[in-house]
């Protein structure tokens, strides 16, 4: 159950509705808690709540990313150029979109560019909880092309925030880390399952690539790409399998519910929520989410199908995936944290931000509700009408005959 997209999805949002509440109902004492330094000061690792919550905790959640997507590449759908192109360029478009969304709102309305990373990601455990709530007839190609689109989006998200949102690059911290990290590919070629030996490898390369400017989440996700994904002969598990099961339910159980819970909690007034829509950094946000998101997905779909050899899924129809375009543009964890490293020197504007962020990925989730809703009754009622021509001894009209 722990380690079900929905679960981790539900725990999420509860922890969101608290955090709101906490906020605007606690006074102060949420802003307290969260800015609450704990940590050595002589590593420099004195860092409040909220941050150890968005470095730390985050870190395990882009490990089971990264574990993911190398099983995707090794051994599941990106394995195949034919079947992985399609959602890979979905996946760009749909970072393009809200990119293009954001520029061009805050352009016209005298905004700051500092925030164009922010609307670019998609919430996989959000989308999935939403798509497996409302769902239920939908086909499964479906769900196999957004977590596909999903596991990219990811890639490309921590690679904007390795890129653009380093400051002041230490190289020797930055070159002791990478060497952990070579020694941790050459033991999985070599076969070793110590995890007493990893868990430490692990730690001291979060806490040098911490040291060395590089947003530290950076590690979670190198790791999960360089375990191995092959299994060996006589192997029931690859080590990419194994720990991506054993990790998931702390990631979607403990790590992204704390995030949720210390970088949610904006405070909600009339006025806020009046900014969101009138202010150009907000609403490129909320409209990069929510416009940029699915007619990026949908239209770079659309144009490989029109310009290229690459097909759709025979089981999808062109609405099942502006619904699953609508859906990507959840973008709540990871769209947070951007926001943060964005506006970190600029609270007020951080505030309005996160409301951006919460507001878009609601209504995305609305579009999403409606587009998708409309299709899984058209499915179920497909399927019933398939049961009506099955007969009592089970076979459909079509196959029927007068003859002997």
């Amino acid at each position: 159950m722990l380690r079900n997209e929905t679960t981790g999805g539900f725990l999420m949002l509860l922890a969101a509705a608290a955090a709101l509440l906490w906020a605007n109902v606690g006074s102060d004492s949420y802003s307290t808690v969260i800015t609450t330094t704990v940590g050595p000061e002589s590593l420099h690792l004195d860092l409040d709540l909220a941050t150890w919550a968005a470095d730390g905790l985050l870190a395990v959640f882009f490990l089971v990313a990264g574990l993911e997507l190398k099983r995707e590449i090794v051994v599941g759908s990106l394995r195949r150029p034919s079947e992985a192109i399609m959602p890979i360029v979905a996946a760009v478009c749909g970072m393009v979109g809200p990119i293009l969304v954001y520029v061009v709102i805050n352009a016209i309305g005298d905004g700051t560019m500092q925030g164009w990373a922010v609307p670019t990601a998609t919430d996989i455990a959000f989308a999935l909880a939403v798509l497996a709530v409302i769902g239920s007839r939908l086909p499964t190609a479906l769900r196999a092309f957004l977590l596909t689109l999903a596991v990219v989006d990811d890639l490309l998200a921590i690679m904007i925030i390795a890129v653009f949102f380093t400051t002041g690059l230490e190289i020797w911290p930055l070159l002791a880390a990478a060497a952990i990290l070579a020694v941790y590919y050459v033991l999985q070629r070599l076969n070793v399952s110590a995890w007493w030996l990893y868990v430490p490898m692990g730690l001291l390369c979060w806490v040098l690539m911490h040291e060395s400017g590089v947003h530290a989440t950076v590690v979670g996700v190198a790791f999960g790409l360089l375990t191995r994904a092959h299994h060996h002969e006589g192997e029931h598990e690859a080590p990419a399998e194994r720990v991506e099961h054993r990790v998931r339910p702390y990631s979607a159980v403990i790590c992204v519910p704390i995030f949720a819970l210390f970088a949610a909690g904006v405070t909600i007034s009339g006025e806020a929520l009046v900014d969101v829509f009138t202010e150009p950094v907000a609403l490129g946000v909320t409209l990069g989410l929510v416009l940029g998101k699915a007619f990026g997905i949908f239209g770079g779909t659309a144009l490989m199908a029109r310009f290229t050899r690459a097909e759709l899924n025979p089981d999808l129809s062109w609405s099942d995936v502006f619904g699953l375009s609508a859906i990507a543009g959840i973008g709540f964890t990871v769209s947070l944290l951007i926001g943060e490293l964005a506006f970190h020197d600029d609270p007020a504007t951080a505030e309005l931000v996160k409301t951006a962020v919460l507001v878009g990925s609601v209504l995305a989730a609305l579009l999403a509700v409606v587009v998708l809703g409309r299709r899984n009754a058209t499915y179920r009622r497909i399927s019933e009408e398939e049961k009506r021509d099955v007969d009592q001894d089970g076979i459909p009209d079509i196959y029927q005959t007068d003859e002997p």
